[in-house]
């Protein structure tokens, strides 16, 4: 009775159409074997009526929770909904090695779907995250079967968001090892260690080498951990079986993709997006205003993604919209839909200039802005793109612009509205002590009470042979940010951040070029962000609206 008034529940709550059918029989625990013997635990929720499609949701983060209020919610509207903890998860066989098995294993689901008397040929896919990882990895292979994608804050290949910038995805790495292996251990326990504020976490993202980061924060060794550590340059042997990106050409299944601003996989997913239009698919887009995990982004991917089901699936077309339907923060932003991504803007170039000013006019000639970067007391990272979605999104950015090691340039206050929707760049010319550093950009919003709100932000990590110095030792480094919309309100300035790190977000930079996972030396450097003729750094932003009067004043 229980998750049936869930269901009633969360339909009133989410404005869903009335359920099809309350008749939903559920069969727990059913051993599915793959090729190799591993039986992979799966639930099946059968809905009262016949010809039924099938959802497929396979998922390390077990069967329970979530996870039953969607199977129950979808198989209501008609759909055999199947849930399946991957290998190594939720009492399924084997060991979890991410990525690895998902094809194969997916697959051979598949296979066991074929022969199941209530199959009818037809199958869509749902999840988040690393359930979207999995889609990425059957579909090209899945055929016409497959008739819907729902891809949630998710992408076809995780490499680069691992090593963005060429740097490490310390914090969401690390984060991402202990929550796995926190499922292992008894619920109290866990819950002790949540109140507590995750001690063992914090002390393992402060902690060198990083080889040692996993057990510090788990007690044990996790193989991935050390795997991904140990493969930071590209390396197609190891990445080849890992990333699905090459074939999404193949796909033929319509694809909701769904997303938020300052989620850690965003960028990837939207060139995900570009790809598919590519090749030519027409898959629908959705970017809102949140986190990784985000009760707002949990709401609208159960909506979206249900009536995309239901659309593709049962033959229940869903009220029609936009292509691409995108959240424009700030104030008087809100929804726009758009025919495609990235739609037309200008590429406005608001350049540094000396004394910590930010302009749209080219720098005249002055002496660079240095500050002191010292790996031993790393930049810290505040807000932004984290997998926990406490610490993630826009905060006040003033107690990390405090710090003597950002530095800071900020727009006199506009007199009209600048919106920005599209990709973000910049250019920063660096010059240092050391040959090896990272270069952090940020973009904020300052209020009329001066309050910094980050909008977006991007890193970069430098080596001699990827950024030579000019003949001025000068590097010339070119840094995508975070993709954004977001219209800054009059009255309001533009402030750009130039620092040497987000820890513990990217993994700091030691200064001396040693491996990612042994470094232990730490060596503090002088850096200096040049800002003349000659060398014009600057932010570039996608303009799509910018009134006469829009100029800084």
């Amino acid at each position: 009775m229980l998750p049936a008034l869930a269901t009633r529940l969360a339909t009133a709550v989410l404005s869903l159409p009335p359920p099809r059918t309350r008749r939903v029989t559920v069969t727990r625990d059913i051993p599915v074997r793959v090729r190799d013997g591993v039986p992979l635990r799966t639930d099946h929720y059968a809905p009262g009526l016949p010809d039924a499609p099938t959802v497929l949701i396979r998922t390390p983060y077990g069967r329970g929770g979530p996870m039953r209020l969607l199977g129950r919610l979808a198989a209501e509207r008609g759909q055999h909904v199947v849930i399946q903890s991957c290998r190594g998860t939720g009492g399924s066989g084997g060991a979890f090695d991410p990525l690895v098995h998902e094809r194969e294993d997916g697959l051979d689901t598949l296979d066991w779907l074929r022969r199941q008397p209530w199959w009818t040929g037809a199958f869509g896919m749902f999840g988040a995250s690393y359930q979207g990882f999995v889609q990425w990895a059957l579909a090209a292979d899945a055929g016409d079967e497959l008739r819907a994608m729902v891809a949630v804050v998710t992408a076809s290949g995780t490499r680069d968001s691992t090593y963005a910038g060429e740097s490490f995805a310390l914090d969401t790495v690390l984060t991402w090892a202990e929550l796995l292996q926190a499922q292992t251990v008894p619920w109290l326990a866990r819950q002790w260690e949540l109140k507590r504020g995750q001690p063992r976490l914090a002390a393992a993202l402060a902690h060198l080498p990083l080889a040692e980061a996993d057990r510090v924060a788990t007690g044990v060794t996790v193989p991935f951990f050390q795997e991904w550590l140990r493969h930071h340059t590209p390396d197609a042997r190891y990445w080849r079986n890992r990333v699905f990106g090459d074939r999404l050409a193949e796909v033929r299944a319509p694809v909701a993709m769904i997303s938020g601003w300052h989620d850690i996989f965003l960028p990837a997913q939207l060139r995900d997006f570009v790809a598919l239009r590519a090749a030519g698919a027409a898959p629908r887009l959705t970017v809102g205003p949140w986190t990784h995990g985000s009760p707002g982004l949990f709401v609208a991917a159960l909506r979206d993604g249900l009536d995309w089901l239901d659309e593709h699936l049962g033959g229940h077309p869903a009220p029609p919209r936009a292509p691409v339907r995108v959240h424009v923060g700030g104030a008087g932003g809100g929804w726009r839909e758009l025919p495609d991504w990235p739609p037309p803007a200008t590429p406005a170039a608001w350049h540094l200039h000396p004394r910590g000013r930010l302009d749209t006019t080219p720098p005249p000639e002055s002496d660079p802005d240095g500050f002191w970067y010292d790996p031993a007391d790393p930049t810290p990272s505040l807000g932004g793109p984290l997998l926990v979605a406490q610490r993630a999104g826009p905060v006040d950015n003033r107690p990390v612009e405090a710090r003597p090691d950002v530095r800071t340039f900020t727009s006199a206050a506009l007199a009209e509205p600048v919106e920005i929707v599209g990709p973000v760049r910049a250019t920063v010319f660096v010059r240092s002590d050391l040959p090896h550093l990272d270069v952090f950009v940020r973009l904020c919003d300052v209020d009329i009470r001066g309050r910094s709100w980050n909008v977006c932000d991007g890193l970069v990590r430098v080596t001699p042979d990827a950024f030579p110095a000019d003949a001025t030792g000068a590097a010339r480094v070119s840094v995508d940010l975070w993709p954004a919309a977001h219209r800054f309100a009059p009255g309001h300035r533009l402030r750009v951040q130039v620092s040497g790190g987000a820890h513990p977000r990217y993994a700091r930079n030691p200064g001396t070029g040693e491996p990612l996972g042994t470094a232990v030396t730490l060596r503090a450097g002088w850096r200096e962000i040049l800002h003349d003729p000659a060398h014009p750094s600057a932010v570039f932003l996608p303009t799509v609206h910018e009134g006469p009067g829009s100029s800084p004043r």
